[in-house]
């Protein structure tokens, strides 16, 4: 018997996200000279896949935000305090995607609408399939890399301290780290 190949599996179908397998990871620059990388440790997602036709493929997430974990307890706890995200308040962070692009067999370009403390707007997520597999249980999974890059005042996480020598202590711009693996639902696995 052999194995089929990613050629050969069914790939459309109802996707969820394997949390112990996937990473939602950030990274934003602090006193202009260093990067802080974050992650957030607990999350939910969906996906349907087309594989005939990607474009009506879609996704959607859900982030427990005061899991924000960046290595450092007391800076997680600024992170969740009003000054940035405001958790107690907005304790959910949603993707939904609205529209996928096909770049190339392997590189798509997936837009949708981030929620944030309240503020929605889009972003783009330019996405690389990594694979697919049966793993040992019979499941197929996939695998996606994503990334993208935003303003995070444009969702009111404005916070900042200016530096003595100019500057500011953490950077507008923040790069999301997207490790996806996701798992076939059985009712619509081959």
């Amino acid at each position: 018997m052999t194995t089929p190949t990613t050629t050969q599996l069914d790939l459309t179908g109802d996707y969820v996200i394997d949390p112990a397998h996937s990473r939602l990871g950030f990274v934003a620059r602090h006193a202009m000279v260093t990067k802080v990388r974050g992650q957030f440790t607990r999350f939910e997602g969906s996906a349907h896949l087309d594989a005939q036709d990607p474009t009506r493929s879609r996704a959607h997430v859900e982030i427990e935000a005061s899991s924000i974990d960046t290595g450092n307890p007391q800076r997680d706890e600024h992170l969740r305090s009003n000054d940035f995200f405001d958790m107690a308040k907005y304790p959910t962070i949603t993707f939904d995607s609205t529209a996928v692009e096909v770049v190339d067999d392997e590189h798509y370009r997936m837009t949708g609408d981030l929620t944030i403390k309240g503020h929605t707007r889009p972003v783009v997520v330019d996405l690389t399939f990594t694979g697919a597999a049966i793993d040992p249980f019979g499941n197929l999974r996939v695998g996606f890399e994503g990334r993208a890059t935003l303003n995070r005042k444009d969702w009111g996480v404005t916070w900042n301290a200016p530096l003595e020598a100019g500057g500011v202590l953490v950077s507008d711009k923040v790069n999301l780290e997207i490790d996806v693996s996701a798992i076939k639902t059985p009712a619509t696995q081959g």
